[in-house]
């Protein structure tokens, strides 16, 4: 244990990055971050016995960043090729969904229809949904900013992507927009550290996730949270 600790947090405070960006993962302010990343951060720092700091940011692309240019020792981010090459994950503990919402009046009705030539789609920059439809679009343009609704809104987009209790709570509140209920994308939610850490840290970080899942640890943070329990990884 002591080993992996030291592996894990050589500065002897265990950082972790927190995306706050993401309301499923984390909710709060940089002063006082909740949430099911929070959660596990702590409960992790308990078992090693290292102090924490929560390292806050607004964006995925932002706590990538963070781990990778040493900043933090830990993230929470979703399984993705390009942060693959850089971040060993761990199995996810939580699985959320990618959507799109559109115009009412839109003619697009679902997933295949988005993949067009002419179609606009806004999307956050760097998050797990820029990078999958970045690696799978043929047709459509792709438009990033700082967030995926403000750049559908601001440039008269005609298609807004992002996770689906966000932009479904968004739907609800434009009557001018609708929901393509169909998912066009399943986002795996990890723990990661760099690839540098030794083999035991690794599968420390990976059991540990396993058993969080599986003791209720997982769901009883999500309910906490307000949180449905569909969201638990398998």
């Amino acid at each position: 244990m002591t080993t992996v600790a030291a592996d894990l947090a050589p500065t002897g405070v265990l950082r972790a990055s927190i995306n706050l960006g993401n309301p499923v993962l984390a909710q709060g302010t940089p002063d006082a971050p909740a949430g099911i990343t929070v959660d596990i951060a702590r409960e992790l720092a308990r078992r090693l016995d290292l102090p924490l700091e929560l390292v806050c940011f607004d964006a995925a692309r932002k706590s990538f960043e963070a781990l990778t240019t040493g900043q933090a020792d830990l993230c929470f981010l979703a399984i993705e090729p390009a942060r693959a090459a850089e971040v060993a994950f761990t199995a996810p503990y939580v699985v959320i969904e990618g959507v799109y919402a559109v115009p009412r009046e839109s003619g697009l009705s679902t997933v295949a229809d988005i993949d067009a030539p002419g179609v606009r789609i806004g999307v956050k920059q760097g998050s797990a949904y820029d990078l999958y439809l970045t690696r799978t679009v043929r047709h459509a343009t792709i438009v990033r900013g700082s967030d995926g609704v403000d750049v559908f809104r601001a440039e008269g987009l005609d298609v807004a992507a992002g996770i689906r209790q966000p932009i479904t709570r968004y739907v609800a509140e434009n009557p001018d927009l609708r929901l393509i209920d169909e998912r066009f994308m399943q986002i795996q939610q990890a723990v990661g550290t760099t690839k540098d850490k030794r083999d035991e840290t690794v599968a420390y970080l990976r059991d540990l996730v396993d058993e969080l899942k599986a003791d209720g640890f997982v769901a009883a943070s999500l309910t906490a949270a307000g949180q449905s329990l569909a969201l638990v990884a398998p």
